[in-house]
């Protein structure tokens, strides 16, 4: 398996950061296999959607009406509301697993990687990319 780890800036706003090209590089003439892609953090997750369409402000925007920035939540360090950034992975997983064909991801036209980070607390972000030859 070979795995590499890239850092992502995501800034102080929540953010749906299009990470397609990193990953694209990091397979490029790997041949068939999984591309494996994981965010080692708490408060941030991975999604596969269209970008640049809107959807991804239209995604931070069904994530702030299902889990607002208020003070309902017990997990209290951090930005008012942060709590609700700790119950994000639930539901938008810190992984997914891609196909690789012939060393190019095999995404749907309108699919890209994108990792979600709605926590303006922690601008930086580690993201793993592990590929499994075929």
């Amino acid at each position: 398996m070979r795995t590499e780890v890239i850092t992502v800036q995501t800034g102080s706003r929540p953010t749906v950061r299009d990470i397609t090209a990193e990953a694209e590089r990091f397979v490029s003439g790997q041949g068939d296999g999984l591309l494996h892609v994981f965010v080692p953090h708490a408060t941030a997750g991975l999604a596969i959607i269209e970008t640049g369409a809107g959807s991804d402000d239209d995604l931070l925007t069904a994530l702030d009406a299902l889990l607002p920035t208020d003070d309902r939540w017990r997990h209290r360090h951090g930005s008012p509301g942060h709590g609700r950034d700790h119950v994000l992975p639930a539901f938008v997983p810190p992984y997914a697993t891609l196909p690789v064909v012939d060393g190019r991801l095999a995404l749907g036209t309108w699919q890209s990687v994108c990792l979600v980070d709605p926590n303006g607390d922690n601008p930086t972000r580690q993201v793993r990319f592990s590929f499994l030859p075929g």
